[in-house]
């Protein structure tokens, strides 16, 4: 699979080494004033995006939108298949081939894993992968090693050589696929998983951590799984994409609480979640009353994706750091509002 670059869709975090990464998160650095709203920038004056999600999105559709927007570019946008051609009968396809022509970059969400490559076949210009169905969440799992890199260097270490446990739906969360394949770029790392009975990790994404050196290790408990880890990522049940039996047996009590992490001895473990998390009384997800705890970074999350997706843009545009920089102005009213 080609490395994710100007011109190039991105489908995979495959599609990326340590190099390739690096300078996405380069160019993320660049960027972050624009996204604090620190500046305004235009560099993408004149450019439109396509942003098709056919399946519901709070945080990723919004997301990117707003870099695009923040960039100078434009958006149009279609959510559901209610609204959607697609719900004529159009193919994918077609509908591709139709909105390209409109854009200059497609976001594509839809349920059925593998549906984002068809979009991307019939497709004249890039798509990003918002997320396929059970498949991969590629700009999730660069967003949350971004935040990784940062909350880990915050305190003096690094992605290379920690421990991470990841809990919760691990055979339908795309975004705990994801990430796994991206942090196997980096060095010696030991991944602690835990799931309930009929969600556990897919043995070939375990095989392909294990087979890039990467230690694994199953767990029966989340108390076992989050011991002496640096960083904690909890994932929701998945229960749109499973039967209903399945989805009632996992639905009692917190996935993971301030109290299991006491037990563990880890109450300042790194803490990450891709939301939306389940708030719901017995949800079995991330408890609220971790909230006030100094590792988390769920919200942290938030706010670096949108800065990631910026790059993602500038990348596949082909836009330089330096295009940024000349078309970047600071914001008259922020300065305002200081004096």
């Amino acid at each position: 699979m080609n490395l994710f670059g100007q011109g190039r869709h991105l489908l995979s975090v495959l599609q990326f080494d340590r190099p390739t990464l690096a300078g996405l998160f380069q160019l993320a650095d660049a960027v972050s004033p624009i996204a604090r709203r620190e500046a305004v920038c235009t560099v993408l004056d004149g450019a439109m995006l396509g942003s098709l999600f056919f399946e519901p999105s709070t945080r990723t559709r919004l997301s990117f939108e707003s870099a695009f927007l923040r960039l100078g570019g434009e958006v149009t946008t279609t959510t559901g298949f209610t609204f959607s051609s697609m719900a004529k009968g159009e193919s994918i396809a077609d509908t591709a081939r139709v909105v390209s022509g409109y854009s200059d970059v497609l976001v594509v969400r839809h349920p059925d894993t593998g549906s984002v490559a068809e979009f991307a076949a019939a497709s004249t210009v890039p798509v990003v992968n918002a997320g396929d169905g059970a498949g991969e969440h590629p700009s999730q799992a660069l967003l949350d090693v971004y935040t990784m890199e940062k909350e880990l260097a915050a305190r003096g270490g690094g992605v290379d050589g920690c421990r991470i446990a990841i809990l919760g739906d691990l055979r339908f969360g795309r975004t705990a696929h994801s990430l796994v394949k991206l942090l196997s770029l980096y060095d010696s790392l030991s991944f602690s998983f835990f799931a309930p009975p009929g969600l556990e990790l897919p043995k070939s994404v375990a095989d392909y951590a294990t087979g890039r050196g990467h230690s694994v290790h199953f767990h029966d408990t989340v108390v076992e799984a989050v011991q002496g880890v640096d960083v904690v990522y909890a994932t929701r049940v998945q229960r749109e994409r499973m039967p209903e039996d399945l989805a009632q047996a996992n639905a009692a009590g917190d996935l993971l609480n301030k109290a299991i992490l006491a037990q563990a001895d880890n109450l300042d473990v790194v803490i990450m979640h891709p939301l939306p998390r389940d708030s719901r009384c017995d949800s079995f997800d991330l408890s609220t009353d971790v909230d006030d705890l100094p590792g988390l970074s769920i919200f942290k999350q938030t706010d670096n994706g949108l800065i990631v997706r910026m790059a993602i843009f500038l990348t596949a545009l082909g836009v330089s750091t330096e295009a940024v920089r000349l078309t970047t102005k600071q914001r008259p009213w922020r300065a305002t509002l200081r004096d």
